[in-house]
């Protein structure tokens, strides 16, 4: 039960976090759709003012629709959430899941309509009282400052349709005609940001599946001994050998124990103060007196402790002693018997003088010694050299002669429970942000197509001036490149930030080292991308504009 614990503690902690990004950027992107309804009411508005009505009235006569669509909203992502429940859960738990029919989770569909009505219709509330009419000088004032880049770009000597397109990307978004420029800006950083995020977090994931010293196996191999005969390794010869092998940089020999710490029973990794190769510290400073302890943040946290304290330590035989906590460590998933005492969170890191010999050595070897010894390689050593080396070591302290041999074998990293299922993790992580960004291109397409039609009238004039079918499609490409390029300036660093504290989060809840990896070719990609992607969400929209008639649009003019 505990490792199934630990095996699906990542994935649900990956998903929480996503899942609040995702949340996230769903309410930001619906917001800017409820205000660009709003804002489109706002000239009704104030007709209404003008004739009479109360400013209450004004800011809530558009509001009663927008309120009832967002409730209706709301029940039916109840309904949707309800009809994919038994797609529920996925990753490893799914398979030995008991029941994977259809669900009602009461307490989350109610909270989560509940979010949905408040947060969005407090947001229509707040637009609504901005575009209000009493407030609508100071929106024709905005309106009449445009756009200070798309001037700059008509000083540079760009061509009209990059003028004309930077200025629709960038212009103010109040008015009738005005285009919904928030909503593709908003969208293109929201697309850039969450799939940045997205590649950071899976690129770091990877990472520390690639680098064992960031889940607590902070050397190149353990030499192991043989359990089965209940054996120590015969400490000075495994010394010798070891202290004259070329491959070896350091080693550092460790028993496997128990111990009571405050009354708890904590597995403990014996060693002697400072060691040349002990596990990687997360706070604090390793080991470096008979008198200190280093932990697992979970034991640490288990205990109500910090850094600092001191617990009292037991090893069930003779007296307690105090142990002052000096630091925090990610812990190696390995142990005595075949089963693994100590997990990446778990256990502590005490010296091996603490205990009495007969806990170091309970079967009475004739030559007693550490029950593994950690070995780093020199630089440059090839894993087949090494393995090569350390299986001379092992064939000279197993003697033929000697039927219970005292060493089990060599093994390289164990993976722990808590990045088994590494794979389904960042595959989530990859299909969330897939699905949001393929969102974000579709809401980009479609603005540009309501940007179209809410500038036919501008286009028309811009034909009748002498603006080709191609200068028309251009314009459309500008302002989608523009949107995309703003989205790449703001969501790139963002993104990168969000997915290191994302990272850092994930690392720190399964007590791995937080390293977080930025990759900069895979970043470069998302930049490329997103302009290319957003030129071709425009493609379709300039054909529209490309073929907007003039006769029929200028004919009440």
């Amino acid at each position: 039960m505990a490792k199934a614990e630990r095996t699906i503690r990542p994935e649900a902690v990956a998903l929480g976090l996503f899942g609040l990004i995702t949340a996230l950027a769903a309410l930001v992107i619906s917001g800017q759709l409820i205000s660009r309804l709003v804002r489109r009411n706002a000239e009704d508005s104030a007709i209404l003012r003008a004739l009479g009505a109360a400013p209450a009235m004004t800011v809530c006569d558009g509001l009663i629709g927008i309120v009832g669509a967002v409730v209706t909203g709301a029940l039916l992502a109840a309904a949707v959430a309800v009809l994919l429940s038994p797609l529920a859960p996925i990753g490893p738990v799914r398979s030995v899941y008991p029941d994977r029919g259809i669900a009602f989770d009461w307490t989350v569909l109610g909270l989560g309509f509940a979010l949905l009505v408040v947060a969005l219709s407090g947001s229509a509330v707040a637009v609504a009282y901005r575009v209000a009419p009493h407030r609508a000088s100071r929106a024709r004032a905005d309106i009449r400052r445009g756009s200070g880049l798309a001037r700059a770009a008509a000083a540079c000597g760009l061509p009209p349709a990059a003028v004309t397109g930077i200025r629709a990307g960038l212009g103010p978004a109040s008015g009738r005609e005005a285009a919904p420029v928030r909503s593709a800006l908003l969208g293109s950083v929201i697309a850039v940001v969450v799939v940045t995020a997205s590649i950071t977090f899976g690129s770091s994931l990877s990472f520390l599946v690639s680098h064992p010293s960031r889940y607590g196996w902070n050397w190149d191999y353990a030499l192991l001994a043989g359990f089965s005969a209940a054996e120590n390794l015969p400490a000075a010869e495994t010394a010798s050998l070891l202290d004259h092998d070329p491959v070896v940089a350091h080693w550092a020999g460790v028993y496997f124990e128990h111990m009571n710490l405050d009354g708890q029973g904590v597995p403990a990794l014996a060693s002697s103060p400072n060691a040349p190769v002990s596990p990687p510290l997360l706070s604090g400073h390793g080991l470096q007196a008979a008198s200190q302890v280093v932990l697992g943040p979970r034991t640490l946290a288990q205990l109500h402790k910090h850094v600092g304290d001191t617990v009292i330590a037991s090893t069930g035989q003779g007296p307690p002693f105090p142990l002052r906590i000096v630091g925090t460590a990610t812990l190696p998933t390995i142990g005595s018997s075949g089963d693994p005492s100590l997990q990446m969170g778990t256990g502590a890191i005490v010296a091996a003088a603490r205990f009495p010999a007969q806990a170091l050595n309970p079967q009475g070897t004739p030559v007693p010694g550490p029950m593994a010894v950690f070995i780093t390689l020199r630089p440059g050593v090839t894993p087949a050299a090494a393995q090569r080396s350390l299986a001379q070591v092992t064939a000279v302290l197993n003697r033929p002669s000697d039927p219970d041999s005292p060493v089990s074998g060599v093994v390289s990293a164990l993976r722990p429970a808590e990045i088994a299922s590494y794979g389904t993790v960042n595959f989530t992580a990859v299909m969330l942000a897939s699905l949001l960004a393929a969102g974000a291109i579709s809401a980009l397409g479609l603005t540009l197509i309501a940007s179209v039609r809410r500038r036919r009238r501008e286009l028309a004039l811009l034909k009748t001036l002498g603006f080709t079918q191609r200068q028309l499609a251009a314009t459309v490409g500008w302002q989608s490149s523009v949107s995309a390029i703003a989205g790449v300036i703001v969501g790139l660093p963002l993104g990168i930030a969000i997915g290191r504290w994302l990272w850092t989060l994930f690392a720190q809840a399964i007590s791995a080292v937080p390293v977080p990896n930025v990759p900069v070719l895979y970043i470069a990609a998302v930049a490329f991308g997103a302009v290319l992607f957003a030129n071709l969400a425009a493609v379709f929209p300039g054909i529209i504009a490309a073929r907007t008639t003039t006769a029929l649009l200028l004919r009440t003019e």
